[in-house]
């Protein structure tokens, strides 16, 4: 089928039963539940965008199989206009939520091009992977799909030692049986963004937690992608932040919640031609190095970032105005430092563009140093972002009416005492509501746990970084002026 429209999108949902609860209750339609509504529809209008008038042809490519379109974040890139053109794309979905949702579809169709792109990679596992891994490419690519994805096992410890190779076994997601059908896996997995709101998932091992090779090892050692409808397989959610409340109230929680849940697996029967590896561990823990997994959906992440800086910073430029504040020095030194994290994200995301190259499979891959720096900044940077939004508005944060207090019994005292010299009452607590749920409510509480940990920790990052950032040349440069007379 043709790329979808967002009532597809959600008859797709409707029509595949799975296992969702929260709050302690089964939620049997993901599309009308209150807590989840909201990010079913804002998922569904991205996939209405693929046909809008004027911008349909930056939305969609011609399939190489069937002729149709289908969404363009699946395109293999082959050389940087490609990656230009893809990027614009997603530009077009993370303005779309003001990239306040992180797991929009193209976060995963990107990293799936690129590991169907180096099958042989997994055909060093069995053969027969590397065409399970590009036929399913195939699959969700010419379905439309909307992919979750899980990879960090629960654990037990934090200790030194656990966190940096190892697991406990007692709470990690396991194969518990093979049969001629598949594989049985049983156990949990943590955190699955959008999970709820998703037709299938992704289980792949984490760069965090590898594996170490010993005679259990194999049990843990494996990649592979199943409906969320399948038997056995339940989504528990956490709190949704989605209260039900106006969009003038809770304008981003109402629209922009996009769930995240722990995947219980009982038992779950896993095709053989959805199994993408197995048993390796060696190519289980290089599996995001190897295909560039990370820097092709590093990629869409950053590109999500720009957009998050210029919501941010245009909420932060209306809030002075509102409050006539612009002159202040310490105003003014607050939003450059949010200007200074725009170009920053700007120039590191056309840096990984303009420096691209053709990986070992033939993909043209956004250059990973500028990708790995931006979400390594990112995750201070935001933190910070939301911490000026609170300084710029202090109290006003604070002394917020409600959309119905503008027509209640004390309307004409917030009308005309809550207006200021360039704004009236209703634009002005209208303005601060976002702001409040941007830095203050328990959905902008979320928003900066989620970009301080969700591109991973950001000490092994910057290990990661150090270990392979090459500084040979800049240490000859200073050996050659030691050397001068």
């Amino acid at each position: 089928m043709p790329a979808r429209t967002g009532q597809q999108y959600l008859d797709g949902l409707k029509t595949q039963p799975r296992e969702v609860f929260i709050g302690g209750e089964r939620v049997h339609d993901v599309t009308t539940h209150k807590g989840l509504s909201g990010g079913a529809s804002s998922i569904a209008a991205l996939y209405e965008m693929q046909y809008a008038p004027g911008i349909e042809k930056e939305m969609v490519y011609t399939s190489p199989s069937t002729g149709d379109p289908v969404g363009l974040s699946f395109l293999i890139t082959r050389t940087q206009e490609d990656l230009v053109r893809r990027r614009i794309m997603m530009s077009r979905w993370a303005h779309t939520s003001y990239g306040m949702m992180g797991r929009t579809p193209d976060f995963l169709n990107v990293s799936l091009m690129c590991m169907a792109e180096a099958g042989d990679y997994f055909a060093q596992n069995r053969p027969e992977f590397k065409d399970n891994i590009k036929n399913y490419y195939e699959y969700v690519r010419e379905n439309d799909l909307t992919l979750t994805h899980t990879l960090v096992n629960l654990q037990r410890n934090r200790l030194p030692a656990a966190a940096s190779r190892h697991f406990s076994t007692e709470v990690a997601l396991a194969v518990v049986d093979e049969n001629p059908d598949g594989l049985v896996v049983r156990g949990p997995r943590a955190l699955a963004t959008l999970g709820p709101l998703s037709d299938e998932i992704a289980v792949y091992p984490t760069r965090g937690q590898q594996l170490a090779d010993n005679s259990e090892a194999w049990r843990y050692a494996f990649a592979f992608a199943i409906p969320c409808g399948t038997k056995g397989l339940k989504f528990l959610c956490r709190e949704s932040y989605d209260l039900g409340r106006s969009h003038f109230d809770h304008p981003l929680g109402s629209r922009f919640e996009e769930m995240d849940a722990i995947v219980f697996f009982d038992d779950v029967l896993v095709p053989w031609d959805r199994v993408f590896l197995y048993k390796d561990i060696e190519l289980c823990n290089g599996i995001s190095a190897a295909t560039n997994q990370y820097a092709h959906s590093g990629h869409q992440v950053v590109t999500k970032n720009v957009a998050k800086c210029e919501f941010v910073l245009g909420i932060a430029s209306l809030m002075v105005k509102t409050l006539g504040s612009e002159n202040i020095n310490q105003v003014q030194t607050l939003v450059a430092e949010l200007i200074e994290d725009l170009e920053i994200m700007k120039a590191l995301l056309l840096t990984a563009e303009s420096e691209a190259a053709l990986d070992s499979w033939g993909v043209m891959c956004p250059s990973r140093i500028p990708i790995t720096v931006a979400r390594n900044q990112f995750i201070r940077m935001y933190p910070r972002m939301i911490e000026i939004i609170q300084l710029l508005g202090s109290s006003s944060l604070m002394a917020l009416p409600t959309e119905s207090d503008l027509t209640g019994p004390l309307s004409d005292y917030v009308n005309q005492y809550m207006d200021t010299d360039n704004s009236s009452a209703k634009e002005r607590i209208e303005l601060f509501r976002l702001a409040w749920d941007l830095s203050c409510s328990a959905f902008g509480s979320r928003q900066v746990l989620y970009e301080r940990y969700f591109q991973g920790d950001w000490m092994r990052n910057a290990s990661v970084l150090f270990g392979s950032y090459s500084t040979d040349k800049f240490v000859e440069q200073v050996k050659d002026f030691l050397r001068t007379d």
